[in-house]
């Protein structure tokens, strides 16, 4: 499953451009030493990587209770179904916006955020990517779907650092040469990111079904299993 993760990342980053593009095209970087501008850049997607591994370890770690009590395999397919759906009805999700719910939070990243912007010191860089990561975004949401169904939380810190390795490419170009995508690339690029949410969503429902089909849909024994089976 982890494949998913940096799929998700590659085809979701241009997405990513249009919530975290200005930013990154925004970086204070010395455009004027290219060796300084690339540790730069680099510190900037470390930071970010941090965030998302601390955000897949936290939710990996809550997903290894479901794994303890046998409930990995249907959180699984939870998981799918939910992706599927959120492509397939997503004006019902709309209604949920969980980032209203931590508004003020979201809020004070962003002031945050603003502030560093202005900055050109040696930690700013990595400081801006730390709280870049924790800016509400839909493709982030759907790595964490992934994240959850991990079977502990270093699993789930590998699933978000791939899915944030992912976007690496897109986002560096665009530090370096801004907008360089035409409409019609994006717009293509834009129009498979659903596919590939649907597609990635049916991988964890046939995961969760345990068919014993080698690497798509093994059949996965739980802790708990292994638990009894001691005794």
């Amino acid at each position: 499953m982890y494949i998913s993760a940096l799929i998700l990342g590659l085809l979701g980053s241009f997405h990513c451009i249009g919530m975290c593009g200005p930013i990154a095209f925004m970086l204070p970087v010395d455009r004027t030493n290219k060796v300084k501008q690339f540790f730069q850049i680099t510190s900037y997607h470390l930071g970010r990587l941090f965030t998302y591994s601390l955000i897949g370890m936290l939710f990996g770690l809550l997903g290894k209770s479901f794994y303890f009590f046998g409930f990995q395999q249907q959180l699984s397919i939870i998981m799918g179904v939910l992706m599927i759906l959120v492509i397939l009805l997503p004006k019902t999700f709309q209604k949920y916006n969980f980032s209203n719910r931590i508004n003020k939070l979201v809020m004070k990243v962003k002031s945050t955020l603003g502030k560093e912007l202005k900055k050109k010191g040696n930690d700013t860089f990595f400081t801006i990517g730390f709280l870049n990561g924790f800016l509400p975004c839909g493709l982030v949401y759907m790595a964490v779907f992934g994240a959850l169904t991990a079977s502990n939380a270093f699993s789930g810190s590998i699933y978000m650092l791939l899915f944030g390795l992912g976007t690496i490419p897109l986002m560096t170009t665009v530090v370096y040469v801004g907008n360089f995508a035409n409409g019609l690339i994006r717009k293509r690029i834009l129009q498979a990111i659903p596919y590939v949410v649907v597609f990635i969503g049916v991988l964890f429902i046939l995961r969760g079904l345990g068919l014993g089909i080698p690497y798509v849909s093994p059949v996965l024994k739980s802790t708990a299993d292994t638990v009894v089976g001691c005794h």
